[in-house]
């Protein structure tokens, strides 16, 4: 199993974050989740310590818009891997930060943005599976 964390708590995890004015991701980012970002997305994403601490002149204004970009990627990841349902946005996550309410609102967006994430990663930990698979059989057949 290539992505070990397919369940994390979003909603929980937004709560903690708001209450620590963000600290939280500083310190979470660093842990994998940076690193999981990237391998989903195919690319090295813009590194969310430069991101918090550019956002910090800016009201976290530049903090929001790189986290709804990621979400937008996010989603448009999930779409090419065929997954359906409720997926996170850069509208959804834009939205819930700034109209949402000022204890829930970010919660939810980050919910959203972590069950969209835990569905490609259970998503792309399925189809790292069935070819391991394939190539087992291929393997074995003379």
């Amino acid at each position: 199993m290539r992505f070990q964390h397919t369940k994390r708590p979003g909603f929980l995890l937004g709560l903690i974050d708001f209450f620590t004015a963000g600290l939280f991701f500083l310190v979470y980012m660093q842990f994998g989740l940076q690193d999981e970002l990237d391998d989903i997305l195919g690319r090295r994403t813009q590194r969310y310590v430069v991101a918090y601490l550019l956002g910090i002149p800016t009201l976290f204004l530049y903090t929001l818009v790189w986290m709804a970009r990621i979400a937008e990627e996010l989603k448009a990841k999930a779409i090419e891997l065929g997954i359906e349902g409720k997926l996170t946005s850069f509208r959804h996550m834009f939205d819930w930060n700034v109209f949402g309410l000022l204890l829930f609102g970010p919660a939810v967006a980050t919910q959203r943005f972590f069950d969209t994430l835990n569905k490609v990663e259970t998503e792309l930990n399925r189809r790292t599976a069935s070819e391991d698979r394939s190539t087992v059989f291929q393997r074995s057949e003379p």
